[in-house]
């Protein structure tokens, strides 16, 4: 007989999540918040393209010394002797 009856003071924990404000619910920040960051770094990379470009490397028709024994090779290994 002796019943626990939840008081109008006191709700319980459906009348809670009810009554909370979206920005409360930790839960939604973690959803929230990782695509956001995701943009915001993208942005910011964009910035970084924009302002700092690389360069344009122009093709060489021939080879400098240090690269000679690297083309010779690449070119044995495409074409080689019979």
């Amino acid at each position: 007989m002796n019943e626990k009856r939840s008081s109008p003071a006191s709700p319980g924990p459906a009348e809670t999540a009810e009554s909370t404000p979206w920005w409360r619910i930790r839960m939604l920040w973690l959803v929230i918040g990782g695509p956001l960051a995701v943009v915001i770094a993208s942005f910011a990379t964009l910035g970084l393209a924009l302002r700092y470009p690389d360069p344009v490397l122009t093709p060489q028709a021939t080879a400098s010394t240090a690269e000679t024994p690297a083309v010779q090779a690449r070119n044995h290994a495409a074409t080689p002797q019979r």
